[in-house]
């Protein structure tokens, strides 16, 4: 047998991470099984998980695939069409890699990544918001509605900042709603 090189070690050797790579992302984020999220029907606690949860994953597509900003803007949370896009993608992505998946399940959703590639892309040309600078997403008035007000754009300063201000914001709104029903609900069994 002949001898082994210096430094040589019986174990594995890894790929190297990047120390702001999400090692979380390895295994499940919830002990429940993957489910499509409804924005539109999560109260304030719900919300605030699954946002953290989206935007974990968000954050590892965009360094693991090296996305320009053309594809995934920064401030993608501002913009519905993106959330619903990249929440079903991130929904797709869990179910393609769960352990009990059949072992083509991960080509499939390489496969559909390429068709939401084109979608995001699409979605941030239409909304407007770019690497630096964010608008809200231009709305049409049909007939008889009154119009859509102008929209200006917004320069982006700090990324995550914008992220958890509005994450706090969304879940202060929906506590608020959550509160003004339950108001009426105890308001009415009286």
């Amino acid at each position: 047998m002949s001898p082994r090189p210096t430094g040589y070690s019986e174990e594995k050797p890894r790929p190297h991470r990047p120390a702001e790579a999400d090692d979380d992302l390895d295994g499940p984020t919830s002990s429940e099984p993957p489910r499509p999220v409804n924005w539109n029907l999560l109260n304030a606690e719900q919300a605030e998980t699954e946002w953290i949860i989206l935007n974990r994953w968000v954050n590892w597509l965009r360094q693991t695939y090296g996305l320009p900003a053309s594809v995934l803007p920064p401030l993608w949370h501002r913009h519905p069409e993106l959330v619903w896009e990249l929440s079903a993608l991130h929904l797709h992505w869990l179910c393609a890699y769960d352990p009990d998946q059949h072992g083509s399940a991960p080509f499939g959703w390489h496969h559909d990544f390429a068709d939401a590639r084109q979608r995001l892309r699409e979605w941030a040309s239409t909304c407007g918001t770019r690497l630096d600078k964010d608008r809200p997403t231009r709305q049409t008035s049909w007939p008889g509605e009154p119009p859509a007000g102008a929209t200006d754009d917004v320069a982006i300063t700090n990324r995550d900042e914008d992220f958890v201000q509005f994450v706090l914001e969304d879940v202060e709104r929906r506590r608020e709603a959550e509160r003004a029903f339950y108001a009426t609900v105890g308001a009415g069994a009286v």
